[in-house]
């Protein structure tokens, strides 16, 4: 498989439902992200009630371009911290076979792209696991930068675990 893809960010249909299940019910398909089984029909009640594209979170499928195959989803919710101010928080996840190609980063910097075209908002941020050099260097590339450790934010594998917090801004250059 080539390194480089050509993929695009394309809304989710009925048929990526499968997926998502998948990453609900499959442990470890999700990598460092499994925090136990979840309902398996909960992905087709959110795709009825808005297709995965509601006012305060969504899901876009990441679709390599000349295989026409979803790769993953990237997905976005508003956030904020106690404020009026709201900002982003997004996350990506990639089946197992498609990640370390090049598609990562650039769906997520498309992604960001996308929500500060239609979105009057300053901020986007994201979060990963300290032993998930990838993704660090994933969101880099992306445009993001480290803004530090979130101490014992995620309770995972019966412990708490540490997180990195990174972050775009609206003014901050794309890398695409």
């Amino acid at each position: 498989m080539p390194s480089e893809h050509s993929i695009r960010l394309r809304p989710v249909v009925e048929v990526d439902l499968a997926m998502f299940r998948r990453f609900a019910t499959e442990p470890g398909l999700i990598g460092l992200d499994w925090t136990g089984f979840k309902d398996p029909q909960a992905p087709a009640r959110r795709f009825a009630t808005d297709s995965y594209l509601g006012a305060e979170s969504g899901r876009l499928m990441v679709e390599v371009e000349d295989e026409q195959v979803a790769a993953g989803f990237v997905s976005w919710a508003l956030r904020d911290f106690g404020g009026p101010t709201k900002h982003w928080e997004i996350g990506i996840a990639l089946l197992p076979e498609r990640r370390g190609h090049g598609i990562g980063w650039r769906a997520q910097a498309m992604l960001c792209d996308y929500l500060f075209t239609h979105a009057p908002l300053q901020r986007i941020q994201a979060g990963t696991h300290p032993e998930n050099i990838a993704e660090q260097k994933s969101l880099e590339k992306a445009g993001f930068q480290l803004e530090g450790v979130v101490r014992a934010c995620e309770f995972r594998d019966g412990r708490w675990c540490d997180g990195y917090l990174y972050s775009r801004l609206r003014n901050d250059p794309s890398p695409l």
